[in-house]
C-alpha cells in the first residue's frame, strides 16, 4: 500500500531562518587576497618572443626564391621558422633543429 503524506505544518511565529544564507557576502578585498585566481596561459607560440621575432631591417614576407627551393629525399635540412608566415609553422622546439626529408 501507498500512502500519500502531507508536509508537517509550519509552527506559530517568524519564518525560520538558515544561518547560512543570512550572511553577508564577502567584501571584495577578501575574494582578491585569496591567491591564484587564473591560470598561466601556454598557447602555440608562449616563450617565443625572441624566437619567433626578425631582425631588423628583415621585416615582411619572404621573397619567391624561398617557397621554389627543391629538396630530395635524404637531404639534411635545418628547420627554420619563418616568423611572418604562420600556416605550416612547426612548434617552437624545432626550431634550428636538422633533419633528414624523408617524403
Amino acid at each position: 500500500w501507498l500512502k500519500a503524506v502531507s508536509a508537517p505544518p509550519s509552527p506559530p511565529g517568524p519564518p525560520r531562518v538558515s544561518c547560512l544564507t543570512a550572511r553577508p557576502a564577502p567584501a571584495a578585498d577578501t575574494v582578491a587576497a585569496m591567491g591564484k585566481l587564473h591560470t598561466i596561459s601556454r598557447g602555440y607560440r608562449s616563450g617565443t618572443r625572441n624566437k619567433f621575432s626578425k631582425k631588423y631591417r628583415s621585416k615582411g614576407m619572404p621573397g619567391t626564391s624561398r617557397y621554389m627551393a627543391v629538396f630530395r629525399r635524404g637531404d639534411y635540412v635545418d628547420i627554420v621558422v619563418d616568423p611572418s608566415v604562420q600556416k605550416g609553422m612547426p612548434f617552437s622546439f624545432y626550431h634550428g633543429r636538422t633533419g633528414v626529408v624523408f617524403n
